[in-house]
């Protein structure tokens, strides 16, 4: 993937983590903006939206959380999380808010690299391949990134509809939460199985209308499937 020309928006109030952070990067050909806070991020972000976001969560005036909730406003640009030793409760916030990773703090810069190359290149998928998915009122082209139901585009972020896609694009097989984290997050996402729940709850809220021919079902102790009847 070739990473010149990619900007990557880094707010952290911590100018040692935010200068770390840009040395690794910009050795791998990045090109990293610094903003110290909330309101100086989201200007910027508005007049010239990055590649990516990493986003610390504790942060002077608007927090991470806030800032992440303005951004999912105007688009669905990627966005890792930087937590201090991450609670549960805040990893599920996050993604819910529409987070697509974390990395918790202390970190492995390396670790930080591989977990912005894994975001970027599954979010820059689209257009390497036409890859579309059809049911009744239901087509999910993950090509170009976009759901239509019932006629509408449905906004969502990348990991909502990569994860539609895999299970849609594999009709009433099972799949376990571990298999689902590894084939839409891949290898280098170090989540827990309530990541999977968060999406599918999440799926479930924009894909519901009572005459639907196929349906995303809880297998009960074993994981979920795409039921087509």
């Amino acid at each position: 993937m070739d990473t010149h020309n990619q900007r990557i928006m880094v707010v952290d109030d911590d100018p040692n983590i935010a200068q770390l952070i840009r040395l690794y990067l910009e050795s791998e050909g990045y090109h990293v903006e610094h903003y110290m806070d909330g309101v100086s991020c989201i200007a910027s972000f508005k007049s010239n939206p990055p590649n990516l976001v990493i986003l610390d969560i504790m942060l002077p005036g608007m927090d991470g959380w806030d800032i992440c909730k303005e951004i999912r406003k105007i688009s669905e640009i990627p966005i890792i999380m930087l937590t201090a030793k991450g609670e549960t409760f805040d990893k599920v916030l996050g993604l819910e808010l529409g987070a697509d990773d974390y990395i918790v703090k202390p970190f492995d810069p390396k670790e930080l690299v591989a977990r912005v190359k894994a975001v970027l290149r599954r979010s820059g998928a689209a257009g390497i391949n036409e890859k579309m998915v059809s049911y009744p009122n239901l087509t999910v082209n993950i090509g170009n990134y976009t759901v239509e139901y019932y006629g509408k585009l449905i906004e969502m972020p990348p990991k909502e509809m990569e994860l539609l896609y895999f299970l849609s694009s594999h009709p009433n097989k099972v799949f376990t939460r571990e298999q689902l984290l590894d084939q839409v997050w891949g290898y280098d996402f170090y989540g827990d199985t309530r990541t999977v729940d968060v999406h599918i709850k999440r799926l479930r809220e924009k894909l519901s209308n009572p005459d639907d021919t196929w349906s995303i079902k809880t297998v009960w102790g074993v994981g979920y499937k795409f039921e087509v009847k």
